[in-house]
C-alpha cells in the first residue's frame, strides 16, 4: 500500500469515497442531504493524502496541520478492516506536531473504538443533543 499527497486529478474518487462512506456508516445522518459536493466543502484549506494499491484508491486523510487537526479519515467501505485507516492515521501523525487532536462524534462507536485502539485518548465531549462529539487526542 502506498500513501501520497492528494492532487486534484485524485478528487473524484476522493468524493465518491468520502459520500459513500459517510452514507454507509453515519445512521445518525440525513443521507439525503450528502452529496459529492460536501468533499470539497469539508476540505478546504486541508491537506489530504491517500492511501492506493495497483492505482486503486483505497481512502484518505485530510488535515488542518496549523492546528495539528485531523479533520476527515474515510476508507472505502469495502476495504474497512484491512489496515487502511490505520496506515492513514501513522502518515498523518507523522507529519503534524504533537499533541494531535480530532473530534469524533459520539455515535459514531466503530470510529471511537478505532482510535482508542490507536492510541488516541478522549478528552471531553461537546456539541450539543442533536450531534455531540468526543474531542480526542494524541500525545
Amino acid at each position: 500500500m502506498n500513501i501520497r499527497v492528494a492532487s486534484e486529478l485524485d478528487y473524484p474518487a476522493l468524493r465518491r469515497i468520502y459520500l459513500e462512506s459517510r452514507r454507509k456508516s453515519f445512521y445518525w445522518a440525513d443521507i439525503e442531504e450528502m452529496t459529492l459536493e460536501d468533499f470539497d466543502k469539508h476540505t478546504i484549506g486541508e491537506y489530504i493524502i491517500l492511501a492506493e494499491e495497483d492505482a486503486e484508491i483505497l481512502g484518505f486523510a485530510s488535515f488542518y496541520l496549523p492546528d495539528n487537526f485531523i479533520h476527515n479519515l474515510f476508507v472505502r467501505p469495502d476495504f474497512s478492516g484491512k489496515g487502511v485507516g490505520g496506515q492513514l492515521v501513522t502518515a498523518s501523525i507523522e507529519k503534524m506536531n504533537k499533541p494531535i487532536r480530532l473530534k469524533c462524534v459520539s455515535e459514531n462507536q466503530k470510529a471511537m473504538k478505532f482510535y482508542e485502539n490507536n492510541g488516541w485518548k478522549k478528552v471531553v465531549e461537546e456539541g450539543n443533543s442533536e450531534e455531540k462529539y468526543w474531542v480526542m487526542v494524541y500525545e
